[in-house]
């Protein structure tokens, strides 16, 4: 752990890794900017110096993200409970990524990492669901890599397998196809996957490729069972029939590969961004919604909304009073209606430490949502509706 001086902390610093004021206590997640209270608390406390396993990040923050962003998400992960999570998935990342840079380099890769690394996701979601959620849905990990990408579409895969009620031995095997459904991305040009540009159409064929690759890696040189390699090798087709790599449609496709479709996409719109808008899960879920039947099997969409609410944990939204709240718990049979935590109240007074009074907008039926809302809109999304009384 590296030790840094209090005094010499400054108003939105951030760090590369989470940073800590003792063993059980985290001062700042990764990537997220401290702020002037922080800094107030920490003299308040005679606290002398913090500690991280990371460095200060150079860049700055974006003015559009401001502080509004960090004042209403950033305590929401305090505490020991996220920090088990920051270090499960810090752990469960470097497993994966070592048996991937193995399959890349074609040497020999054991499966027990693989399944070790299923069983780890299995095992915290069972002791800190919500947490893992709201983890990969804020990124306050920072921007996702192919490791991560592949950890989050598992973790997603799962939640809607144990919705489905589908059996202990199937969600393995489903959460092992999405771990590895992209691993045939590896045995592409690097120049090709890591082109920030417009892909020329020989590019986008090759790209096509990578299921028919990640199936041969599966089956052929991890020996998983077929089933397990044709959830990656369909994983793009669409329910329409205009996937790839055979144009399969409807129930042709494999279950696991149309829960993996789900997640994949849903999961390519939460990450790769080292800022993340909170409404994203909200605006990701509602672009997902509006497929009609094209890409996706709306059987597997009605799971998706049941694991994940139309308002997924961790939107901030908007109440009809003009409080804010942030959502905590998603109501199955009403997913216009979850439990909130109140983080701004009607009179416009602030719960700075995530210690907000909880509604449950099912049973309080004066309530509504009227929209999710970023936070730096927060003020004057609460005007408009003060005005408007």
């Amino acid at each position: 752990m590296n030790s840094y001086n209090v005094s010499d902390l400054k108003v939105g610093m951030r760090f590369d890794k989470p940073v800590y004021i003792d063993d059980d206590t985290l001062f700042v997640p990764e990537n997220v900017e401290i702020r002037e209270r922080d800094l107030n608390r920490l003299l308040k406390w005679n606290i002398q110096t913090v500690l991280t396993e990371g460095k200060p990040i150079a860049d700055e923050v974006p003015e559009e993200l401001g502080e509004a962003n960090n004042t209403f998400l950033a305590s929401a992960f305090r505490g020991s409970e996220y920090r088990k999570v920051i270090n499960s998935y810090s752990d469960l990342t470097n497993r994966i990524t070592g048996v991937f840079e193995a399959i890349k380099k074609r040497t020999a890769v054991s499966t027990t990492e693989i399944d070790q690394t299923v069983d780890g996701l299995n095992a915290e979601l069972r002791a800190h669901r919500d947490e893992l959620i709201q983890y990969i849905l804020y990124g306050l990990h920072g921007s996702s890599g192919f490791e991560q990408n592949a950890l989050n579409c598992a973790t997603l895969c799962m939640l809607m397998g144990r919705e489905m009620g589908i059996t202990d031995h199937k969600i393995v095997e489903l959460a092992t196809a999405a771990l590895m459904h992209d691993i045939g991305m590896v045995r592409l040009p690097d120049a090709i996957v890591n082109k920030s540009g417009k892909l020329s159409p020989d590019e986008l064929q090759q790209i096509k490729t990578h299921p028919i690759h990640s199936y041969k890696i599966i089956v052929r040189e991890l020996r998983y069972p077929d089933s397990i390699g044709q959830a990656a090798l369909q994983h793009q087709e669409r329910w329409d029939g205009a996937g790839y790599p055979k144009g399969l449609r409807g129930d042709q496709i494999a279950l696991h590969a149309r829960l993996i479709a789900v997640a994949d996409a849903f999961e390519a719109m939460i990450s790769r961004r080292p800022y993340r808008d909170p409404m994203i899960g909200y605006r990701a879920m509602r672009s997902i919604l509006s497929d009609n039947g094209r890409r996706f099997d709306p059987e597997v969409l009605k799971v998706f909304i049941q694991t994940m609410g139309l308002y997924p944990l961790g939107s901030v939204v908007l109440l009809n009073n003009a409080a804010v709240g942030r959502v905590v718990a998603v109501n199955r049979g009403a997913p216009l209606r979850p439990k909130v935590k109140i983080m701004i109240d009607e009179t416009g007074s602030e719960s700075s430490e995530d210690d907000g009074e909880i509604v449950d907008l099912n049973e309080y039926r004066q309530l509504f949502i009227v929209r999710s809302v970023d936070p730096k809109d927060i003020s004057s999304s609460r005007n408009q509706i003060i005005d408007a009384e």
